[in-house]
C-alpha cells in the first residue's frame, strides 16, 4: 500500500549543498516562525544547527553573531 506524504513534515539531514530525506514527508517547519515551508520552496537551511528557515532575512538574523 503507497503512503502518502501530505500533511507530514518531513525530517532532512542538511548539508552544505542540499538536503537528504530521513524521513519523508511534505514540509519541514522554520526554526524562527514556525511556519511549513514545502520542501520545494525550502532554501535556506543552518548545517551546523540542523534547522530550516522560510526566508534569507530569517535566516541572516538567527545566525547573526550576537
Amino acid at each position: 500500500m503507497l503512503m502518502s506524504n501530505t500533511d507530514r513534515p518531513a525530517r532532512l539531514h542538511y548539508m552544505a549543498n542540499g538536503f537528504r530525506v530521513l524521513a519523508p514527508g511534505d514540509h519541514v517547519v522554520c526554526a524562527a516562525t514556525g511556519a511549513r515551508i514545502a520542501l520545494e520552496d525550502l532554501r535556506y537551511w543552518d548545517v551546523a544547527g540542523q534547522r530550516a528557515f522560510a526566508s534569507a532575512a530569517l535566516a541572516m538574523d538567527a545566525l547573526a553573531p550576537r
